[in-house]
């Protein structure tokens, strides 16, 4: 049996993490999930967010942007009664505002692919930690994102969500030494 991160425990868990956690992402609709997502689990556990994650696929339509960016008020208070999502409605509603902003990165950087992984020179970090209870929840480029991402408008990107999404967009390899995937994904 192959040793993995003690996180991952429950089986939606697990395959989560053996087959997309620290995957370098280069697909701007998926990086704009992972930074909805990432948002959506502020406060709450990431096996939450996974049990919802196809109702929230459904519900904001497949994270297309361009579409979620148009969201008007009735779409809004739709998802803020819709019971198989997070009905935080500051989270929503930062998913709206940050489905614009992520528009004007685009824009300007011609994806936001190219934008995020500037802040890591387009190469993940490779860590080395011995135990889970090592890693950090924030590092030094979650902070520089964090304020660069804000100073574009978007909402619900603290430092700490910041770098939940760079574990889970590969820009940083925080499995543990000994987990299968560490040195998978180290290549």
């Amino acid at each position: 049996m192959n040793a993995r991160c003690e996180w991952a425990r429950e089986q939606i868990e697990i395959d989560y993490h053996d087959n997309e956690w620290g995957v370098p992402v280069h697909n701007d609709r998926i990086l704009f999930e992972f930074l909805v997502l990432e948002g959506m689990q502020a406060g709450l556990s990431w096996r939450i967010v996974l049990r919802k994650r196809q109702e929230f696929r459904k519900a904001f339509d497949n994270f297309e942007v361009q579409q979620i960016a148009k969201y008007n008020n009735l779409k809004f208070k739709q998802l803020c009664y819709n019971p198989l999502i997070i009905r935080n409605k500051k989270k929503i509603e930062a998913a709206i505002i940050n489905a614009n902003a992520f528009l004007n990165v685009q824009k300007e950087f011609g994806s936001f692919d190219t934008y995020i992984w500037n802040f890591v020179r387009y190469k993940p970090i490779q860590n080395s930690w011995k135990s889970y209870k090592d890693v950090p929840s924030m590092s030094h480029e979650s902070d520089i994102i964090c304020k660069d991402l804000r100073s574009r408008g978007f909402k619900f990107v603290g430092s700490k969500i910041c770098y939940a999404m760079m574990q889970a967009i590969g820009m940083v390899n925080d499995h543990t030494i000994n987990c299968f995937r560490y040195k998978e994904l180290k290549k």
